[in-house]
């Protein structure tokens, strides 16, 4: 009987590819017209913006911008914003983090133009005497008083009444923020002019730290500039700025502070300045100054490994990696080793033998080393007893010497007297 052959299986029909973009879902979209996040929060109307290459060159936050600008806290203008009452060129804007370019688009509070302020960044010298506040009820002379801009201005920092030196004054709060933050890390260095002479110990402990109040007070570098007999002058380094704290640290060692005058600011230094003037910030002192450190790498010491031995005088072990090294060098020398006798055993020949020349060589020094110490102590000894017996010969002749002198005195003494006694003829007492 013939076989029946078997009709070819039909191949199912491959499916249509249909381009990802057509199957996936459009996002709802929001008022604006453009697609929505994920999570479904909106997108921020930024319809405000300016185009240019570079979308955030020169654009703050519009809160940040009326805060500059003086009116109110940055959560004030925050509520001006919600509640609708600022426009930004003709368009009103109630979206928080909205950005901007102040000096090229005009913004309006309550239909009034708001004026913003280029920021101005200026070093002062401050004499004694001024406070660093913006606000003195006594009416004492402070130190935005000394300086002439028609912007509103402030001081970065503090200076404590009777302190002297460097203080910046500026509009630019992100600066200001970025030097006096203790984790922005920004030097500040001062001389101090201290009764009495500080030890080691007691500059250790200013670099180990002193506990205050607030926490404990850290100098990052202390050093000696000069000495004398009744006071010193001591250069120490902050990287944190507490209310009068060199003082209260020097206090607490026994030296009182009798001048304290700040000399620099990360790479920002006084100079000659003289006291009580001002003068501009260039570009390139900004640009210092907003680099990370003030434009100074950090200067903090780091923490020193403590030894891993259990007990004391054991030396750390070495990391890991240098230990794989040295067991696979190990290895490859031993198996080198295997491979080269066996050879020689093939070839029948003998292992060739250690050979300790080196230490014979080290052995032979040593012994000649010793040799000669023992021939330099001999003639030293004997050096010596030389010298001892020529200094008592001399000793001895010196004594003879003045032996001699005084005897000849003494006789010369007593036959001056004999003939001083003898009376001469024709000469006696008169009656």
């Amino acid at each position: 009987m013939a076989k029946k052959k078997r009709s070819p299986r039909s191949k199912p029909a491959a499916r249509k590819k249909t381009p990802r973009s057509s199957t996936r879902r459009k996002p709802p979209a929001t008022s604006t017209g453009r697609p929505a996040r994920k999570g479904g929060r909106p997108r921020r109307n930024t319809s405000v913006l300016r185009n240019s290459g570079q979308p955030d060159d020169g654009l703050i936050r519009l809160q940040k911008a009326l805060a500059n600008a003086g009116l109110g806290s940055r959560r004030a203008c925050e509520e001006l914003i919600e509640n609708g009452r600022v426009q930004v060129d003709d368009q009103l804007v109630t979206t928080l983090g909205t950005k901007v370019d102040p000096q090229n688009q005009s913004i309006f509070v309550d239909g009034q133009r708001v004026i913003i302020e280029r920021k101005q960044y200026f070093m002062l010298n401050k004499p004694p005497g001024v406070v660093s506040t913006s606000n003195d009820p006594s009416g004492r002379m402070r130190v935005i008083d000394l300086i002439s801009s028609k912007e509103r201005v402030y001081n970065v920092g503090r200076l404590d009444q009777h302190s002297e030196g460097l203080i910046l004054v500026t509009n630019d709060g992100d600066l200001a923020n970025r030097l006096t933050h203790p984790r922005y890390g920004v030097p500040k260095k001062y001389l101090v002019h201290v009764q009495g002479q500080p030890g080691r110990d007691e500059m250790r402990q200013l670099v180990q730290g002193i506990h205050l109040a607030e926490g404990k007070a850290v100098a990052t570098s202390v050093r000696i500039k000069k000495r004398s007999k009744k006071s010193s002058i001591l250069e120490i380094v902050l990287q944190e700025g507490r209310n009068r704290e060199i003082r209260r640290i020097l206090a607490r060692i026994g030296h009182k502070v009798q001048v304290l005058r700040r000399v620099a600011i990360g790479r920002l230094k006084l100079g000659d300045l003289p006291v009580g003037a001002f003068r501009r910030l260039t570009a390139q002192e900004v640009r210092d100054l907003q680099r990370p450190g003030g434009g100074i790498r950090s200067t903090r010491k780091q923490p020193q490994r403590r030894a891993t031995g259990s007990a004391v005088g054991e030396q750390d072990s070495p990391p890991r990696d240098s230990k794989r090294k040295t067991a696979k060098d190990g290895a490859s020398s031993s198996a080198q080793k295997r491979a080269s006798r066996a050879g020689n055993k093939v070839a029948g020949k003998k292992p060739a033998k250690k050979k300790s020349t080196a230490r014979k060589k080290t052995v032979r020094k040593k012994s000649s080393t010793s040799a000669t110490r023992k021939k330099q102590t001999d003639g030293g000894r004997a050096g010596a007893r030389a010298g001892r017996k020529k200094a008592t010969a001399a000793r001895k002749k010196t004594a003879r010497k003045k032996a001699g002198a005084s005897r000849k005195a003494g006789a010369s003494r007593k036959s001056g007297a004999q003939k001083g006694t003898a009376r001469k003829p024709g000469k006696g007492k008169r009656r």
